[in-house]
């Protein structure tokens, strides 16, 4: 047993979000709804800016007046926790693959970058649904794809909702989630939007509301998240930009670095108090200059590979973490002056990243000084052992994370669940074994502190609990094979039932043996973490076509046929169940086309 989650006033450090201690300068409260908007007016409203394409109000719904390319329309204000929702329909599409949806965050102007949630009108395919990024370059990355339930198509209403806490977020489809991601790209001022590519859409029904941020600990059952120890520091020289940029494409969701001032207040990145180990230079960076310590190569020690890697400042660290996804657990080294946690600390304000930033220091005075300077920016507390009340020391420090030596965690592991029940989540330190990440997520750790950033994501990945999607179309008819779209992810097998029976989900459905009316196919996934199952309902419709192609296909003699057919024709179905019972159809045709018939005739 966790806890009951305590939840911070800024947004969540879990799966890399920040958390804050003070509440958001937002004027808007949890629940608040920030924008609605149904365009009865039948005008744009006002802060609704069409940045590409052109876009109008008419018959009560936002429209783009022609299937253009990346038509845009911005609006609304930022938000780091919030949910957006939105009526959308494809009135028509120069192809099934074109897509459409919300964006969630991108400047007011439009410029690239940006992040969205789309889908497409065939969104039953394996990437109907999205999450992607229009990065600086003009080039797209699709981070998370699936399968819809059903086909958004033209001319039908999808609702549409997106829940954001930071980079983490999740996409309903018409009131069914569908996709989840941790690697949605912010920024500090993003605002909102509607896109739509080779599409003519209608937006109705817009409501955005701002949400509860997520609590700082993991939830019950996750397995812990990857710090990135002086970034990845297994395959690239700690406390460098390669090695942060490293961790960050591992998939860590916290990158780990050390930050101390030099003799002219500049923050710089090194763990050491001295430059001796990782570079060639000399001396305690205290005594030294920002421009000594970056001249000093960083990388040589570590490998040939890396020479030229310079010691970096902690504004370039910020800078490469800010539009990662990732948060930077930012240990500042003791003993620290005040001024000079004070500099480190508005090094962070003036990069906007408050809440992309936690900072940790087995310094206690550090500590007290940061709440003081900065309240705004989450605090965690480094301990060589664990605390008699670690609870009451964490509250006394107003951290909120407890990050002891993972040793002496494992001789207390009933402190991790004391601490999270008070809202304090628990990372140990410095844990590169497989053996031992098992223990500390079987005492419920909420994220590991590692050299080993790959390979702990990986492991994860290895040990997570699987999750699968399965969709097709809600209505099939007799003469229109169906394919079968299953998505999963951490699972070693998949297998596929229809109605109780095992099926192989690669062929397509085919109406013609199936009995008319509603059926169930339950996607099964299985794989090192467990199991799990999802289902889609479907109903096979009868209709007078669809029994005349089942008699057209028989090959039966073609008197026979021709007279079931003039019957059909004629609505005498009484009489073409007669034909049918003399034509000498296979048992399980005759028993299909005769209770088609039946349906039909209304009996």
């Amino acid at each position: 047993m966790r806890r009951t989650p305590h939840r911070w006033t800024a947004a969540a450090l879990a799966l890399g979000l920040a958390a804050a201690l003070v509440p958001t300068l937002a004027a808007a409260a949890p629940g608040d709804v920030v924008v609605r908007e149904s365009f009865d007016s039948g005008a744009l409203p006002a802060g609704w800016t069409p940045v590409a394409g052109t876009w109008q109000v008419s018959g009560g719904k936002l429209t783009n007046t022609a299937p253009g390319t990346l038509s845009r329309i911005t609006f609304g204000t930022h938000l780091e926790d919030f949910r957006a929702e939105a009526t959308i329909r494809f009135d028509s599409v120069t192809n099934s693959s074109r897509w459409a949806g919300i964006v969630l965050d991108t400047a007011p102007g439009g410029a690239v970058p940006w992040s969205q949630a789309v889908m497409r009108s065939a969104s039953t395919a394996t990437n109907g649904i999205e999450f992607a990024q229009r990065t600086e370059a003009n080039t797209w990355n699709v981070t998370d794809t699936a399968a819809a339930p059903h086909d958004a198509g033209t001319g039908r209403d999808v609702r549409v909702a997106i829940e954001v806490h930071g980079s983490r977020a999740s996409w309903s489809f018409d009131g069914k989630t569908v996709l989840t991601t941790t690697k949605l790209r912010r920024s500090a001022s993003g605002v909102f939007g509607f896109i739509a590519d080779g599409a003519k859409i209608s937006v109705d029904d817009v409501v955005v509301t701002q949400l509860e941020p997520l609590p700082v600990t993991q939830p019950d059952g996750a397995l812990p998240l990857t710090v990135a120890h002086r970034g990845y520091s297994a395959v690239a020289p700690e406390n460098t930009l390669a090695a942060v940029e490293a961790g960050i494409r591992a998939g860590a969701e916290y990158v780990e670095i050390d930050a101390q001032t030099t003799r002219d207040g500049v923050p710089v990145v090194m763990h050491d108090n001295t430059v001796d180990r990782t570079t060639p230079g000399t001396g305690d960076i205290s005594t030294l200059t920002a421009a000594q310590v970056t001249a000093l190569d960083a990388g040589s020690w570590f490998s040939p590979a890396f020479a030229g890697q310079k010691v970096p400042t902690l504004g370039q660290v910020l800078d490469l973490v800010r539009t990662s996804g990732s948060t930077l657990l930012l240990e500042i080294k003791g003993p620290e002056t005040r001024a000079e946690t004070t500099r480190i600390l508005d090094e962070v304000r003036s990069h906007g990243m408050a809440r992309q930033v936690l900072v940790q220091s087995f310094d206690e005075q550090v500590l007290r000084d940061a709440r003081a300077v900065a309240p705004e920016i989450p605090l965690g507390l480094l301990r060589g052992a664990v605390d008699a009340d670690p609870v009451a020391t964490a509250k006394a420090f107003g951290v909120v994370t407890y990050n002891p030596s993972a040793a002496a965690l494992l001789t207390r592991p009933d402190a991790v669940s004391q601490l999270n029940s008070a809202g304090i989540a628990v990372m140990p330190y410095t844990v590169n074994d497989a053996a031992t990440w098992r223990k500390l997520a079987d005492a419920g750790v909420d994220a590991i502190i590692t050299d080993r950033a790959g390979e702990l994501a990986g492991w994860r990945s290895g040990h997570a609990a699987p999750s699968v999607s399965i969709s097709v179309p809600g209505e099939l008819r007799r003469f229109v094979p169906a394919p079968v779209a299953v998505s999963a992810r951490d699972a070693s097998s998949v297998s596929v039932t229809l109605d109780g029976t095992r099926i192989d989900p690669a062929v397509p459905l085919d109406p013609r043996s199936l009995a008319a009316g509603a059926h169930e196919l339950v996607a099964t996934a299985t794989g090192p973490g467990g199991t799990a199952s999802a289902s889609a309902k479907f109903e096979v419709v009868v209709d007078v076509t669809g029994v005349r192609v089942l008699v057209a296909e028989a090959g039966t003699r073609p008197e026979e046929t021709a007279t079931i057919l003039r019957h059909l024709d004629a609505g005498r179905f009484d009489q073409a169940a007669d034909a049918v019972r003399r034509a000498g159809f296979a048992p399980e045709l005759e028993r299909i086309l005769l209770a088609d018939l039946a349906l039909i005739a209304g009996r």
